[in-house]
């Protein structure tokens, strides 16, 4: 699929991490989503029903890494993921990268981060 539909550096506040202290404090995190579909049906109609609302999904992402609790980035990721797929029927492939913006690491680095990418048939992404 070439259509893509893309979010780009979201900011959230979350409780994730691996040790209590960094899920007892919020920390910010970046999501990136990009959603691979046929945009042509919305580009031709000029029908927001026939896309993705890019609210919704934004709040979907908000939802899931502002409201729950996880260890590992992996898992708010693949959350993301297969949440997007199961919401939005008319998307056949998403990719999602999850940065966490200070991560407890000795050393310097801008962030930390996973990418996943899903597809709704379970075939590589190409």
């Amino acid at each position: 699929m070439i259509d893509r539909i893309v979010l780009c550096a979201m900011e959230f506040d979350g409780h994730h991490g691996v040790s209590d202290l960094e899920r007892s404090v919020p920390q910010p995190f970046e999501v990136d989503v990009e959603l691979g579909l046929d945009l042509a049906p919305a580009g031709l109609a000029d029908d927001l029903a026939l896309t993705v609302d890019y609210g919704a999904l934004y709040d979907l992402v908000s939802d899931i890494v502002e409201m729950s609790s996880h260890q590992l980035l992996e898992t708010i990721a693949e959350t993301i993921a297969r949440s997007a797929l199961d919401a939005f029927p008319a998307v056949d492939d998403v990719a999602v990268r999850v940065r966490k913006m200070h991560p407890p690491i000795a050393g310097r680095m801008a962030w930390a981060g996973v990418e996943v990418h899903r597809t709704r048939d379970g075939r590589p992404v190409a």
